[in-house]
């Protein structure tokens, strides 16, 4: 596979304690060295890569993403959903199993990892589905499931809403180490609904969706984590009084890990006023005062993880009304500028930080061997010009869909190489 250097760069690993100006080393495949002593490269190499100016990471891992495939591909594909990962910079990603059929027996994870093997792009873990075709009835084969390669479980896109259900499921997963990654949402409070429940709802005349929806699910969910010992993971949090509870219950010893998305952290119900189908989310997006929530939660910790929940569809389905069309914006391509344009230029977290919520936690929280710079570690790396300022352009996207609001937006960083097991995958501007 031969050797490469990268040199110059400012190596940002969290799980090393590192931040340092510094030159790395891959040999087939792995990483092999850091280190500089500031007149020699630390090893002779096939290849060069001049990092200076530019911000050296473990691969990014995005554990929430939606590829579509098998049953939804006129939005995306395995290949095509891949493609985005690493224009966008990430290594690794996690797909959801909400696919026609659900990812519910080992044939299904088995279909899913030979496409990911053909299309040669990033790597693609596999979430199972909780319950038997997601209906929240009886669990899944999750010990077959596990067999197969499921590295969590989730029904996301609905919650799994029989309680007693949830606990076995925690109880069950609790003796594989897995989590359970949870869609927190009290149906009856928010079937029908558009948009956030709230003064902009009101004046817009849409039904709402009220942030008790989501909190009081995830109380719940919380309860049975503390009552099972098990491993919850609170996805898309979206309210200030969801990040409260997984405060508090942290605070407790709960097993409570947690995800926010970049357009939770950006966006607001305000954005809703020109009836744009691209705003429209599940969570929707919330006030101004829910977002500064969510900052302050990733800034403390309490939300461990960035993930985009990448939910492509097709164009003709986003232009239909906005009460018809469905839910979702796509993430991956644009997740590094929104994560570095709204909190690392803005001062609110530093690059460690931002690191690891996007490579360091993930992989802790979904147990793979990756968002790692250790000598012996398999070489998935990132690299991130901080600076660069970029326009947003639906049509030079590589996801089959182009539903995404921030069309147009001029943002601030952007991933310039993607590195998968050693190989460049990846490179802006080029191969």
């Amino acid at each position: 596979m031969g050797t490469l250097l990268i040199r110059g760069g400012r190596v940002v690993d969290p799980s090393q304690g590192i931040d340092r100006l510094d030159d790395l080393l891959v040999r087939d495949g792995l990483v092999v060295a850091i280190g500089n002593d500031g007149t020699q490269p630390i090893g002779r190499a096939d290849e060069t890569i001049d990092a200076t100016g530019l911000v050296v990471a473990p691969g990014l891992i995005d554990m929430h993403v939606h590829l579509r495939e098998p049953g939804r591909e006129e939005d995306e594909t395995i290949e095509s959903g891949t493609r985005a990962a690493i224009a966008g910079g990430f290594t690794s990603v996690a797909c959801i199993p909400n696919t026609e059929p659900p990812i519910d027996t080992q044939s299904t994870v088995e279909f899913i990892h030979q496409k990911a093997a053909r299309a040669d792009t990033c790597n693609v873990y596999v979430v199972g589905c909780v319950s038997r075709n997601r209906e929240g009835k009886e669990l899944a084969d999750i010990g077959q499931l596990v067999e197969a390669g499921a590295v969590a479980f989730s029904d996301d896109g609905a919650p799994v809403y029989d309680a007693e259900l949830m606990r076995r499921a925690l109880e069950y997963c609790r003796m594989f180490d897995k989590p359970i990654l949870a869609h927190e949402e009290v149906l009856e409070l928010s079937r029908g609904g558009v948009m956030h429940e709230g003064l902009v709802s009101l004046l817009l005349g849409l039904t709402g969706m009220p942030a008790a929806a989501e909190e009081v699910m995830i109380g719940r969910d919380i309860a049975l984590a503390e009552v099972t010992s098990g491993r919850l993971h609170v996805m898309h949090v979206s309210t200030a009084g969801g990040v409260a509870l997984i405060r508090a219950a942290k605070a407790r010893g709960a097993r409570v890990t947690a995800e926010a998305c970049p357009h939770h952290f950006t966006l607001s119900d305000e954005n809703l006023r020109g009836f744009d189908a691209n705003f429209k989310m599940s969570p929707p997006l919330r006030t101004a005062a829910d977002v500064e929530g969510i900052i302050e939660g990733l800034a403390d910790g309490t939300l461990d993880c960035i993930a985009t929940d990448h939910a492509p569809h097709a164009r003709e389905k986003k232009m239909l009304e906005i009460d018809r069309a469905p839910f979702g914006i796509l993430g991956l391509e644009t997740a590094v500028g929104l994560s570095v344009t709204r909190l690392v230029a803005s001062g609110r977290i530093g690059w460690p930080r931002l690191v690891e919520a996007m490579s360091t936690l993930p992989a802790k929280i979904l147990g793979i061997a990756r968002g790692t710079l250790r000598p012996g570690a398999v070489a998935d790396i990132t690299i991130i010009d901080p600076q660069m300022t970029w326009k947003v352009d639906v049509r030079s996207m590589q996801s089959k869909s182009v539903n995404s609001p921030f069309d147009g937006w001029t943002l601030q960083g952007r991933a310039v190489a993607t590195i998968v097991g050693g190989r460049v995958k990846h490179r802006l501007g080029g191969p």
